[in-house]
């Protein structure tokens, strides 16, 4: 189960460190389900590693790079069921290679292709969402819909703390609360908004506090420790499918990596910090876990990044050089 870091108001956390603050464990995750959560972070953390790669090599365009991020990510999506839906910001564009969505769509979106759009109802994924926070009244507005078709389909939003800032968040929270709505808003609150600060964002202490003055829950868990995310949102889809509406989760992390490939973050960023937190990251942190536990050996971790590698280059693939002029001259 999940504890409160000491000195850290209300913070869950499930992995330790090793030493001071002791190692706990999720209930219903055995050592098959920790391992895919494993070898779900490598595959995200080996996408955006190389896409970051494939932005230097002009065959994406501007990236925006989630390193570090992998955590929140797969811990809600492996707490998801299948008929839920996923709504995504710019952060979360490769969240749909968790729901078997090929390498090759995700690399394509990124380079403007056709290939890179999808049918939703395929992966239960919404469309990318750039503009910050006009995806949460959607999120919203799928699971009321759901609710009163009688279905026990869920969905999540996922967004950052700059969203919290957007009218159509406190619009998109304010109907989920008054309607009761089966749906978890997932912010990634990583400490910075591109170059604003988050004292800059808000007054409140804390970005969970605005979870009151929509009437629903709010859960703040560590959002580097993927089990502590995992526990979290499982929680809130048991409350939302039960009837109780919806809940405010806020992972607090920081973002070790510039906002997106355009972005030069030294004019504002504390390069120390930096250096700390990329130290106790969530997927060195996640492995060194799981080899506490004995369940991780060097033969999986190399057999994980191995599949995740041959996975991207799969998916980058030079195509059919005749696309150049298809379409572009009369034949």
């Amino acid at each position: 189960m999940a504890q409160v870091a000491p000195a850290e108001r209300d913070l869950r956390r499930v992995i330790g460190d090793g030493d001071a603050l002791p190692d706990g464990e999720v209930d219903g995750l055995g050592e098959g389900e920790l391992l895919a959560l494993y070898r779900d972070m490598v595959l995200m953390r080996t996408y955006d590693e190389r896409s970051l790669v494939y932005h230097r090599q002009g065959r994406v365009g501007t990236y925006a790079i989630f390193w570090g991020h992998e955590a929140m990510q797969v811990g809600a999506v492996r707490a998801l069921a299948e008929e839920d839906w996923v709504f995504p910001s710019y952060r979360e564009s490769a969240i749909g290679l968790l729901r078997g969505m090929p390498v090759e769509t995700v690399l394509s979106w990124w380079r403007g292709h056709p290939a890179g759009w999808w049918d939703p109802r395929e992966y239960r994924l919404a469309s990318i969402a750039v503009p910050i926070a006009t995806h949460v009244p959607h999120a919203v507005g799928l699971a009321w819909g759901m609710k009163l078709r009688g279905e026990q389909t869920c969905s999540i939003a996922f967004f950052g703390d700059g969203a919290t800032s957007e009218g159509a968040f406190h619009e998109g929270a304010n109907f989920a609360g008054v309607m009761r709505a089966p749906v978890v808003l997932l912010c990634n609150n990583n400490q910075w908004a591109i170059s604003t600060p988050l004292s800059a964002q808000t007054a409140a202490e804390a970005l969970v506090d605005k979870a009151e003055g929509y009437g629903m829950p709010g859960l703040r868990v560590d959002g580097a420790d993927v089990l502590a995310v995992y526990e979290a949102t499982s929680e809130a889809l048991t409350r939302a499918r039960a009837g109780d509406g919806p809940t405010f989760i806020e992972a607090v992390t920081y973002r070790c990596a510039p906002h997106a490939t355009a972005d030069d973050p030294s004019a504002y960023i504390d390069a120390d910090r930096v250096e700390l937190e990329r130290e106790n990251e969530c997927l060195g942190r996640y492995e060194r876990y799981l080899r506490r536990l004995g369940v991780l050996t060097d033969e999986l971790v190399e057999a994980a990044r191995t599949e995740a590698l041959e996975a991207m280059r799969a998916g980058i693939a030079d195509p059919d050089p005749e696309l150049v002029t298809r379409h572009a001259y009369a034949e």
